[in-house]
């Protein structure tokens, strides 16, 4: 950060440049109460770098790979009272931006101040995003960079064209890239205990099968 702000602070418009990007962020915090104002529970919505953008909707192969996703990571993290997984309509409210990520853990510190009634949500512990043409630069993009900023320590993308998935972990404040592969397993260092295979993303018969064993009872 500090390097970034170098040539500002020694510039002589340093004043001039505070003053211009303090009325752009007055104008943004106007355009996001707006947003707030303006939220539908039908829409998929997000505000990024002032502007609010609007999703269309997602191909088939996209809701597949969510679907198994989120039924593997709901039931093991309830069976383990690990904390909260939302998928969606869940808004992410982190410095400057909302999102709104395909799926989101929050371990359970977080989860329980959480109520009932909660529409905005600060920074998960872990966020998926499912990959598609109309997403993808934001995703390995402004999402990337936000989400490693706000501190959410496992970040996956995932393509479901190409049955491809990437992990990524917060080193000293930015993702490196852990593990990326079509098949083999997937450990999380932020869900306990969770390791599953990865086709179980993209595979049905593989999907039941893992969900089968995450819900098995452990042999004593």
């Amino acid at each position: 950060m500090d390097k970034v702000l170098e040539p500002l602070i020694a510039s002589p418009k340093l004043a001039l440049y505070m003053s211009e990007l303090g009325n752009l962020l007055a104008h943004e915090k106007a355009a996001r109460e707006q947003f707030y104002c303006d939220m539908d529970e039908t829409d998929k919505t997000e505000f990024i770098n002032g502007e609010v953008i609007v999703h269309s909707p997602v191909k088939k192969r996209h809701n597949d790979c969510s679907q198994r996703l989120i039924v593997l990571l709901r039931n093991y993290v309830h069976l383990h009272k690990l904390g909260f997984v939302g998928q969606e309509k869940i808004l992410i409210s982190l410095t400057r931006n909302d999102y709104e990520p395909d799926l989101c853990f929050f371990q359970r510190d977080k989860a329980d101040t959480f109520t009932a009634d909660q529409m905005i949500f600060p920074a998960p512990d872990f966020v998926v995003e499912i990959l598609s043409p109309s997403t993808e630069a934001n995703d390995r993009g402004i999402k990337f960079e936000d989400y490693a900023a706000h501190g959410v320590r496992e970040y996956w993308l995932v393509d479901p064209a190409a049955a491809v998935l990437e992990q990524y972990l917060l080193q000293d404040e930015v993702y490196a890239l852990e593990h990326k592969s079509k098949d083999g397993h997937i450990t999380s260092p932020v869900i306990d205990g969770l390791t599953l295979p990865v086709r179980a993303l993209f595979d049905d018969a593989i999907n039941l099968q893992t969900l089968q064993t995450l819900l098995a009872p452990e042999k004593r």
